[in-house]
């Protein structure tokens, strides 16, 4: 696995052996990455369900101001640390060692308005998707234009509608899937 663009580009990261964390793959990152553009510049970032961080390393590379990595997986947070230890990133990123929704709430105390928010949790874990886009739904930690972002099987689609967020895009590459949302427009 490596970092595909940015300051960063073709640094290798580490991985964890075992099926204990799916990463996303690189071509998805890739396209994640196209389609966000130049947006990442200066963005705030939250990789959810973090993993190796590969999500938010690369938006740090492509210039992200910072970036905040939510994983309770203790080997995954450890991780995630030599990874960013190994390509030098410091005060720009910060690791909650805690449950995604915790770690939202923790967020949404400090009035973290991030402009990306991506989430990747277990495949098999349907509920945590709702349960996590219906959170951020009604949570004001989305910053005006900003967008959310899943990772899930293409055949498992996600809701049209969680909260204040709603569906605008979904980008599919083989099994898996990417699913844009972004708050409703007031009528």
């Amino acid at each position: 696995m490596r970092v595909i663009g940015g300051k960063f580009r073709s640094r290798t990261l580490r991985s964890l052996k075992g099926l204990e964390l799916r990463p996303s793959s690189d071509r998805l990152r890739e396209t994640l990455f196209n389609i966000l553009g130049q947006a990442v510049q200066g963005a705030v970032f939250i990789d959810l369900y973090a993993g190796t961080g590969a999500v938010g390393i690369e938006a740090l590379s492509r210039g992200a101001r910072s970036a905040c990595f939510v994983e309770r997986h203790a080997p995954a947070v450890a991780l995630i640390r030599r990874n960013l230890d190994s390509l030098g990133i410091g005060r720009e990123a910060e690791i909650l060692a805690m449950d995604v929704l915790r770690g939202l709430k923790r967020l949404e105390a400090r009035h973290v308005h991030a402009d990306f928010i991506f989430l990747d949790p277990p495949y098999a874990a349907a509920e945590e998707y709702e349960n996590v886009l219906e959170f951020l739904g009604d949570s004001p930690l989305l910053a005006p234009g900003g967008r959310v972002i899943a990772e899930h099987l293409k055949k498992c689609p996600l809701p049209e509608r969680a909260g204040e967020l709603e569906l605008a895009r979904v980008v599919t590459q083989g099994d898996a899937a990417l699913s844009f949302y972004r708050l409703a427009l007031a009528a």
